[in-house]
């Protein structure tokens, strides 16, 4: 019997690429119209995926491409949000 789990893949919206769910992070719209950084990737509401990479990243801003997805426009607080978390996590990793 075979006892692995299964390791759940969603895709980036920026890049199109299935990863992990744990090496993308959770951008969700609420059903107020709020946008945040969902770290836990519970929260309720429309959400979406982009890779933790700053080129990602970038490219979503500059394609307009998570206020396209959750049909809201993006601050530019929560791009320096999601800067400041890929930038955290590549200095714990090293």
């Amino acid at each position: 019997m075979n006892n692995r789990k299964k390791v759940p893949m969603r895709k980036c919206v920026a890049t199109g690429e299935m990863r992990p769910k744990k090496e993308l992070v959770r951008i969700v719209r609420s059903k107020e119209g709020e946008v945040s950084v969902d770290l836990t990737g519970k929260k309720s509401g429309r959400g979406a995926y982009l890779s933790k990479e700053k080129e990602a990243l970038m490219l979503a801003k500059k394609k307009n491409i998570l206020a396209n997805h959750l049909e809201v426009s993006i601050d530019d607080s929560i791009y320096d949000e999601l800067l400041e978390l890929i930038e955290k996590e590549k200095r714990q990793s090293k």
